[in-house]
């Protein structure tokens, strides 16, 4: 086996279905003898369980000794609620080293530099897109200091979100409001404005293909944004998951906030508004658009007044994704850095 066909089955094993996105990475770890045979593999599967080095190095027992590990992240420094893996793999006796991507966070970095100064051949940077694109909240919110905010919204094929009247239920089709809450699932929060809460009384829950709620332990936060109050009887409110209101209008403020508490990934599915100043601020990162193959004419836009005026100044997205979903056009963008 190749070091990179290894690395690629590393990532495999790192983006195991069910594996959360957070908080930790998620890592995986092939480990391989000096003719390049497979010894051992593992991944880590969630906080406090065995990191992916640790699982392989215990598959693989006496045999890691002269092995090289193949990992798709930078072995760690540092102890938490496991040990540091930099020195479990030297402990095994390793002697090569080739990871992905070196790790941003700044308490368990450091791990390529202990492995080298005990004598192991390090090299880093095989597949390192691949790798990042795997933890892109994670490793987005590590090197920022703030949430990766992914921005979600249904439209007609004329860009409006509801009709004349107000009635928007429903703009998209069930596939693309199944698909949503599938996207809703791989976040940490959701975030709407408190004009969205007063208008539409969203539940703002994540449900699966029978629209039934998923067990609250796998919903994501409700985070409401601005300073009006909510009612009492706002469905935000009820006890089918957690919620929190930001008293606030500032976006930096906001997302602050959350990283605080430890959000990395925020979908954002608030009104034009809100939309607006999430955008004028440079805060989306993400664009996530259910168009649908309906004309409306008039009616509320999906995004308010950016105080652009001419094409030159338009916000411009570089598309990595388009997906019909019975009908309707999933359009997956990221905006273009200037």
């Amino acid at each position: 086996m190749s070091i990179e066909h290894a690395m690629r089955r590393a990532l495999d094993l790192a983006a195991t279905p069910g594996v959360p996105h957070g908080p930790n990475p998620r890592v995986g770890c092939v480990l391989l003898d000096p003719h390049g045979s497979e010894i051992a593999e593992g991944f880590h599967r969630g906080a406090g369980t065995p990191h992916a080095e640790a699982a392989a190095l215990t598959e693989a027992g006496d045999a890691a000794r002269g092995a090289t590990a193949v990992v798709t992240l930078e072995p760690c420094n540092h102890t938490g609620r496991t040990g540091p893996c930099a020195k479990a793999l030297i402990e095994a006796g390793v002697s090569r080293v080739v990871f992905a991507q070196p790790d941003p966070n700044p308490l368990a970095a450091g791990g390529a530099e202990t492995l080298r100064s005990a004598g192991v051949a390090v090299e880093m940077g095989l597949l390192e897109h691949e790798a990042r694109e795997l933890n892109r909240a994670w490793t987005f919110a590590m090197e920022h200091g703030r949430p990766f905010v992914t921005w979600k919204f249904a439209a007609t094929l004329d860009g409006r979100s509801a009709a004349a009247d107000g009635s928007s239920r429903w703009v998209s089709s069930v596939a693309a409001r199944r698909d949503t809450h599938r996207l809703r699932a791989e976040c940490d929060a959701i975030l709407v404005g408190t004009g969205t809460v007063l208008v539409d009384d969203p539940e703002l829950t994540v449900r699966d293909e029978l629209d039934q709620p998923l067990p609250r332990e796998r919903q994501l936060l409700r985070v409401v944004m601005g300073e009006r109050d909510l009612p009492a009887s706002a469905r935000v409110l009820n006890d089918r998951a957690d919620t929190v209101h930001l008293a606030t209008r500032d976006v930096a403020e906001a997302l602050s906030t959350l990283h605080a508490r430890g959000i990395q990934h925020v979908f954002l599915e608030g009104g034009p508004s809100l939309a607006a100043a999430f955008l004028a601020t440079g805060s989306v990162d993400e664009v996530v658009a259910y168009v649908a193959p309906k004309l409306l004419g008039a009616g509320r836009s999906v995004v308010g007044d950016l105080g652009i005026e001419s094409i030159t100044d338009a916000l411009d997205l570089h598309v990595l994704d388009i997906t019909v979903l019975d009908g309707d056009v999933r359009i997956t963008a990221r905006p273009v850095l200037r």
